[in-house]
Order: C-alpha cells, then structure tokens, then sequence
C-alpha cells in the first residue's frame, strides 16, 4: 500500500519541485466553531481565532474549553483553545509524521483522535483508525486491519463507540458508508461489540445509550437508538420528512434530547436543530441565527450546557482570515517535494514557473468563467479571458516571439462533462508578457484563435508538445470520445490532423512526457461498460506501443488527471484507491468518490500518496521549481489591505459558497 506518512529519505526517490493541485470547495469553508448557551440559544459566540478552517470540535468542559481540528499549518492537526484567551490556540502532541488527524476528544489527560498515518495492506482500504495519547504514549485502539471513523466517548470515559468499516476494501460508496456501531472498553479495545450492522457518527446519552444516523429505507436519513449492552433492535427516533444526521446527545436532566444537523425539504440550507425524543418534537436553533449558512456537526458540553458546531465564518466576522489565500502551502509526504492548493482549477505552468494558468472553481459559470494567470509566488493575478466557460489549460512550452515574450496558452472552451457531440472547441491564446502590469488586472492584446471546426463535437483537454509544434486533444468528432493530434499552431486548418486512439470508450485528458515520446491518458477501454472508472495508459506519439500502467486492477479504480514529473520517470495522478477518510456525510461537496494525490513509476511501480484528507484534490500540476516563498498560513485582513495597498497581494474575499452534497439533495 502507498505510505502513508512522510519520507526522511525523500530525496533517493528522485521526486523533487512543486505540485499544484486544486481541491473541490475547499478553498471557500472558512470554518470557524460557534456555541450557543442551551439556556439562551439566541445568542452565539465564536470560540475559534478564524484562521484558517476550524471544525469538528468537542467540549473539554462547561466553560468552554475546546478541542478541535485546524488545518492552519498546512494538515489537520489537534488544538486546544480556552474561552476568552488572547494565546494562539495551544497544538496538542499527535501521531508522529501523520497527515491527518479528525474527532479529537480530551477526558482527562487522556487525548483520543482518529489519525490516517499507518498503512493498510491493501489499495482501496482506508488508513483511517482511532488512536489515544496519553503521558506521550502513543496508542491505537483499533485493530490492525480495521478502518474506524467517528469515534465517541461514554459520560463516564469507560466506553468507545465508532462507525467501523471492520477489514473491508472500498466498496466504492460515498452516500452513506456501510459501517457498524462497535463498541470496546477502554481498558481492553480488543473486546469489540457490534450494535448495529448500518450506521454512522454514534453519540452516547448515558453509558447505556447510543445515538446513531442511518439512511432509512424511505430514504430519508434519521437518527436510531440502540443499548449497550444490546437489548433489542435499533430504534428509529427521527420521523421522514426530514434529514437528520451527525447527533449530539444531551446528558442529565436533558437526556431525552439530542442536537442534530437537519435538512428540510424546500430549504437550502443545513442546520443544528434540538430534537426531543419524548415528544418527537424538533426545535430550531441556528436557522433563527443564521438562516443562510450551512451549519455542521453538532456537538454539547459534558452538562449539556453549551451546544457548539462549525460553520462559515461570514463576511460580518473582523477577525482572522477573510480572504482566500491564492495558493496555500500543503505538508508534503516528500521532503524534497512541495504541495501547493490552488484557488482554482486546472492549473498549468509558464515554462520557466514563475507564472500559473488556471479557471475558476466553477467552470460551468459563465459570469466566473475564463483564464486567470498569478505569479507564481501567489501575490498577483491578472484575467486573461473571461465571459467564457473555460477549462484545462496547457502553456506551451516555448514562446512564439522570444523577443517580445509572446506566451501561448491552450485551452477548452465550452462546458465540462459534456455528450461527445457536444460543441467544445480547444483555444489556441496568445499574449505579450508586458501585458501582465502589476497596477492592472486585465492583460491587454490577448489573440484567440479557434483550433478545432464547429462541428467537430467534444474537443476539450488540450496538451501542447515540449517542442510547441502539436497538440494531443480529446475529441467526440466520431461518436466515441478518442485522442487527436493537430498543429499547435493551424489546428485543423492546416489538414494536418490524425487520430491517436480509436474505439468505443472513453480516452481523455492527454499529458506528454518531457522528452515528447510518450503520452499519457486516462481510459475506460479495459471496461467501456464502466463510464466512471478509468486506468492510465501509455502510447507513443505515433500511436505505437499502447498499453495500460497496472498501479491497481480493482473494478472501481477511477484514476483521472495524469502528467509527468518533471524528469519523466514519475506519473502524478489523482485517484480513488486511498478509500475514505471521515464519514462523507459529514462534508460539503462530496459530488464524486474522493480523489487523492499519488504518484506512480511509469511502469506503474513505487506507488505513493501525497494527499490524506475528506475533500476530493485534482487537477494537479508538476513543475521542476521548488516555490519556496509561499508564506505559510492564510492570509489576513489587516495584512491582505496593506499588501493590495502596494499591489503586491490580490486575492478573492471569502464569500462561503459550497453546497450539500448532490445525493442528499437529489430527492427534493
């Protein structure tokens, strides 16, 4: 299985420079944790400092003392935060070398977290388990072999309950995960119960009763009851109608309530709602705060006094981050390796890497679509086209007039996901890098020239060779989507087109190798029934010597967005085999099984993942310069105006677009 955690010895692996990759609405969540007192829940504080994204927390007592999740140094990591401290939140010691961490929990001295740093035996397996520290002693509770998500301590500390996936690979899921509710001691977690066979996110009342969610057969997803020990069936509490999920049980005297996020027919938004399980009646709390913002993950004091969750922080908050940092750095697994997030997709290069190509997040918009460029420091941006949907960029790699520093840029121009019939047109853009004036925001005398015919169909994902003269594409001109090479500089005007692939499945999204004998691609030839998994192969540039590279053979293998390192021994790729990491419920935007980062020898030896985390990265991109000047952290308001002031930072202000996912909204 890909390590899972990072490598000392990087640097024998010969991978070294910058990626550049995008991760689906992750750059908008501006999460921070917010309470409301159970006796006044008209009133709402912020507990965390806003920098950042802070979510998944959990009381340490009834004062607000708070343990959460922060990704402020590029992972998420465990803090601690106490009310009405001036001190920056206090780090709490974690699985050493470890990229992810989630649901902390502090009793005592005793810190309890899930981490992703061991790895599985297998692909498709998830590395995600429970783990305690205490006195520094690192301990993991679950067994080895087996995924453990959500975990949830009793009132009294004796008991663990957590959604488990047992020894399971992926079963390809990502609506609601088919785990168990388990239960084990403390003091000997190798005495395991199951108390469910279905159910996720369990939550205790009392020693002796656990709150779960599960989507129920109607399909509405509710909240169940079930005893410890197991004395009958699990019981639904929550009545259709409604989503319900993520529960928060209340203990003592306000034991028959539990706090959960709800979604109601006809709203568009999440919220945290009180439900009584006595009178089966729902009480509104946070729609009456906040009615159009996502609220997430509810969790309540040890005496249910407070009632705490996350959600985007707004616009009306003076503290911390409001704008979204334009390229924020990732801890890499690779010493000799740095990790960049962009705020937006599809990036793409300049030759000598000190500019980057990208769209907007939202692709399909129109009034967002077209070509940003940056520096490629993150401090400056300019819009090369926009009024139109564009995506996948690929900066050639030699400049048309080395004088005047004229750039050229290919790009798709048209929407996303669409039939092989479909008009998409490849772009050939050329601009004078003079245009790019730091005290402007548009680039002046950008040229466009259409490179495919109108009725060509589909053409999209554009890759230019390393000497500049072809253009390897997608194209749905015969019915099937195929790959084609043209003239990087007439297109199709010149005749001088020929087709690379041909078949009955889908062949997409083309990167060359440095030297310009190879292409890479991903496909569904190996099962063109399967319209969502793909494989990546190899083909020579004159269409010789295909073949597939066997990083995985599992039916559910989705590997998309291939290119080389840049001395073209690697291949980056992104991919569904890392399983899950957190229950998806949980998150926004889990449209599409998650993606990781991995890289791959190009006879698809030396497998490594790069990226650990419950959002879904793509579209990277792989440079040999190493961007060492990328400032750690997001940026702030006071530093973000006074930079802009000088023109020296520009960046988008945090607005908190995400969605719910589509597999929960699907049915309204």
């Amino acid at each position: 299985m890909a390590s899972s955690h990072t490598d000392s010895d990087s640097d024998s692996l010969g991978v070294s420079g910058s990626i550049v990759f995008s991760t689906v609405g992750r750059t908008e969540y501006g999460f921070d944790i917010f309470c409301v007192s159970l006796q006044d829940t008209a009133t709402e504080h912020c507990l965390t400092d806003g920098i950042s994204i802070n979510f998944n927390g959990q009381f340490v007592d009834d004062n607000n003392t708070l343990v959460f999740i922060s990704e402020r140094n590029g992972f998420p990591q465990v803090y601690l935060t106490r009310p009405n401290s001036s001190d920056s939140p206090e780090k709490l010691p974690s699985a050493p070398r470890s990229l992810f961490h989630d649901r902390p929990i502090l009793f005592g001295n005793c810190l309890y977290f899930v981490s992703a740093h061991e790895p599985t035996d297998s692909l498709y397996k998830s590395c995600s388990a429970v783990y305690s520290i205490q006195s520094n002693i690192l301990t993991r509770l679950t067994p080895p072999g087996t995924a453990d998500f959500s975990p949830a301590l009793s009132p009294s500390g004796n008991f663990i309950a957590v959604a488990s996936y047992g020894s399971n690979s992926w079963g390809g899921e990502f609506h609601e995960l088919h785990t168990e509710i388990v239960v084990f001691p403390v003091s000997d977690p190798s005495k395991r119960t199951v108390l469910a066979q279905r159910g996720g996110w369990p939550t205790w009342s009392d020693d002796s009763t656990i709150y779960f969610h599960h989507q129920s057969e109607d399909g509405w997803w509710s909240i169940y009851r079930v005893h410890f020990p197991a004395t009958h069936s699990p019981h639904r509490v929550t009545p259709p109608g409604v989503h319900a999920f993520t529960p928060a049980a209340l203990h003592g005297n306000a034991a028959k309530k539990i706090a959960v996020a709800t979604r109601r027919k006809g709203r568009f938004y999440r919220h945290i709602e009180l439900f009584d399980t006595e009178t089966a009646k729902f009480e509104p709390v946070t729609e009456l705060l906040n009615p159009e913002f996502h609220h997430y993950n509810p969790f309540v004091s040890p005496n249910s006094k407070f009632l705490g969750y996350h959600r985007f922080r707004g616009t009306e908050q003076k503290k911390g981050d409001q704008f979204i940092p334009n390229l924020e750095p990732i801890l890499s697994p690779i010493n000799s390796l740095n990790m960049l997030r962009i705020n937006g997709s599809f990036p793409s290069f300049s030759p000598d890497g000190n500019l980057i190509a990208y769209n907007n997040q939202d692709i399909n918009n129109i009034a967002n679509g077209g070509i940003k460029i940056m520096k490629s420091d993150g401090s400056k941006r300019w819009t090369l086209i926009k009024g139109q949907v564009a995506f996948y960029n690929s900066w050639a790699p030699s400049l048309v007039d080395k004088n005047n520093h004229v750039h050229i840029i290919f790009t798709s121009l048209g929407n996303i996901f669409q039939p092989a019939k479909t008009t998409v047109q490849i772009a050939r853009i050329t601009f004078n890098a003079s245009s790019l004036h730091p005290n402007h925001t548009d680039v002046d005398n950008v040229k466009i020239k259409i490179m495919t015919k109108q009725d060509t169909g589909n053409n999209a994902f554009p890759a230019c060779s390393p000497d500049g003269k072809l253009v390897v594409f997608r194209s749905g001109r015969s019915g099937h989507k195929n790959l084609y090479i043209m003239d990087a500089v007439e297109g199709e005007d010149s005749n001088n087109i020929r087709q690379l692939t041909n078949g009955p499945w889908i062949d997409t999204m083309p990167s060359w190798s440095p030297d310009g004998k190879l292409i890479a691609f991903s496909s569904n030839r190996h099962d063109p029934s399967n319209t969502v998994t793909f494989g990546i192969y190899l083909v020579a540039a004159d269409g010789s010597d295909l073949k597939r590279v066997h990083v995985s053979d599992v039916a559910m293998e989705r590997i998309n967005h291939v290119c080389f390192s840049p001395n073209g021994e690697w291949l980056l790729f992104t991919a569904n085999m890392g399983g899950v990491t957190a229950e998806p419920v949980s998150f926004p935007n889990q449209f599409q099984p998650y993606g990781d980062l991995f890289i791959a020898k190009l006879d698809g030896t030396g497998l490594r993942r790069l990226t650990w985390s419950g959002y879904e990265n793509g579209t990277p991109a792989w440079h040999s310069r190493q961007l060492l000047d990328i400032p750690l952290g997001n940026l702030s308001l006071e530093g973000i105006e006074k930079a802009d002031a000088h023109h020296q930072v520009d960046a988008d202000k945090l607005k908190g677009k995400f969605d719910e996912p589509l597999w929960i909204t699907c049915d309204f």
